[in-house]
């Protein structure tokens, strides 16, 4: 029997906490997978993204702004300075702190692994009609915002 199945009885199929979980473990599975392919990984994208969206920052700001704990923040950002994804240099204003900043390198790349994850999102709502996947995301939100 699988986790959610015609065999699963029906109160546990019909809890939303346990839909929500199966649901989220199966996210994090494809969008996993779909960033290891391209040699990347979750805390990668949010590091990406943030330095794209937001511009520079210092590591403290990055840690703030992804929700990437500081210890950990540091191993991520020495693996994208190893990938040439982005540069760690020190800050002018400051040089007890580094500024982060996204290459054109870095940009590339996080280009392609948006393309990956929208390949990943569309695997995983492909029942769901473009209106379905929009409130879906509309009620994921007000549950997540209360």
């Amino acid at each position: 029997m699988t986790e959610h199945s015609p065999e699963t009885p029906e109160r546990l199929r019909a809890l939303p906490s346990r839909l929500l979980a199966l649901t989220a473990a199966q996210a994090d599975r494809l969008v996993s997978a779909g960033l290891a392919a391209e040699d990347a990984r979750k805390w990668h994208y949010a590091a990406l993204v943030s330095l794209d969206e937001d511009g520079a920052a210092s590591q403290a700001d990055l840690s703030r702004r992804t929700g990437i704990y500081r210890s950990d923040l540091v191993s991520v950002i020495n693996e994208l300075v190893d990938q040439g994804h982005v540069e760690r240099t020190p800050d002018p204003a400051d040089r007890r702190r580094n500024v982060i900043t996204l290459t054109a390198r870095g940009r590339k790349h996080l280009e392609r692994l948006d393309e990956v994850l929208a390949e990943a999102q569309d695997e995983l709502m492909g029942p769901l009609t473009v209106a379905e996947r929009a409130l879906l995301a509309s009620l994921l939100e007000r549950l997540l915002d209360r």
